[in-house]
């Protein structure tokens, strides 16, 4: 009997009351994530990606956002329509989130040992010493030198990377069993990047903890992740382990990714070949027709695409695609 996940995310709707009408903002959104699993949750900026992390923390302003219907389970335990105070209890303690811009989500008048330690304090009943004891301990985990004197800085003390790891200390301070990072290498270069990424694997294995690794990255999702969902317009369209997705891609969206990254010049040199690029632009949520949301960029688009939305079929094993054009191309 197949073991259950540790993280269920079954059909969650979440809707915006907006001034153009209603915004679907996800779309009967499923996902699973397993003890010591990374799931990578990739697409293009507006896609709803950090809104799941949202809704899987129970942060969806609300209003004008509403987690309509669906349901969200850690270790079986119910999320949506939870007591807002048992809320509190579990994010950071059970769920723990890296945000976007390290900047803005650490707080300029307190230094980042007291911010680490505000968690632990909270969630674990510790004293003070103990807790800033921790705080110290989880700056050294994330290989900031010098974590005592560190922990006495402000943000505004420490480098991008520096802040970015000391969200990173804060978010595994409590040990959560999911650790949710959302775009966690944001503003950061390329070499501050590979050693966020190689600090988050490093962690996942001696810890165990799941990981949903949000970017639009596709070379992070082949580098990280053992599983992914590729979203659209609020939907997902494509999922699957990160071998069967990248190595065989069913849907146009996601042979677009692909193809979009750079690829350095291998030795001896080719034919160079122009760089492809996605037409167009995800389109606005309270726009969207009856159709796939894909079809209007889609070269591969045929009638039907534009008159009923996909549904998450089999288009390989443990891999499942919402893409008519892929499902006929399986049925012949």
């Amino acid at each position: 009997m197949a073991e259950d996940p540790l993280l269920s995310v079954k059909d969650i709707v979440v809707d915006f009351k907006t001034r153009y009408g209603n915004a679907r903002v996800l779309d009967h959104v499923t996902l699973d994530v397993n003890s010591g699993e990374i799931l990578g949750i990739v697409g293009e900026s507006g896609c709803g990606k950090s809104m799941t992390a949202l809704s899987i923390m129970g942060l969806v302003p609300n209003p004008p956002g509403k987690v309509t219907s669906g349901s969200i389970k850690i270790d079986g335990m119910e999320l949506v329509g939870m007591d807002v105070d048992r809320l509190r209890q579990i994010r950071g303690k059970d769920i723990g989130m890296i945000f976007q811009e390290p900047m803005t989500s650490l707080n300029p008048v307190f230094t980042v040992g007291e911010q680490i330690a505000e968690s632990v304090r909270l969630h674990e009943n510790a004293r003070p010493k103990a807790a800033m004891d921790r705080a110290v301990e989880m700056l050294a985990a994330v290989e900031i030198p010098e974590a005592e004197t560190r922990a006495k800085a402000y943000p505004h003390q420490l480098s991008g990377g520096m802040r970015q790891r000391v969200m990173i200390a804060m978010a595994l301070a409590c040990r959560p069993k999911v650790l949710i990072a959302d775009e966690p290498t944001t503003a950061l270069d390329a070499t501050v990047q590979a050693q966020i990424f190689d600090l988050l694997q490093d962690l996942q294995e001696e810890t165990g903890t799941a990981i949903i690794l949000i970017t639009h990255d596709m070379g992070a999702i082949a580098e990280l992740a053992d599983t992914v969902a590729v979203m659209y317009a609020g939907r997902v369209v494509e999922k699957g382990t990160v071998d069967a997705v990248l190595s065989a891609p069913q849907h146009p969206y996601t042979k677009g990714l692909i193809t979009c990254v750079p690829h350095l010049e291998p030795d001896p040199p080719v034919e160079r070949h122009e760089l492809m690029e996605i037409p167009g632009v995800v389109p606005a949520l309270t726009e969207l027709g009856k159709g796939c949301a894909f079809a209007p960029r889609c070269g591969e688009a045929i009638e039907k695409c534009s008159g009923e939305k996909p549904r998450l079929l089999a288009t390989g094993d443990a891999h499942v695609t919402a893409c008519w054009v892929a499902q006929q191309e399986r049925a012949q």
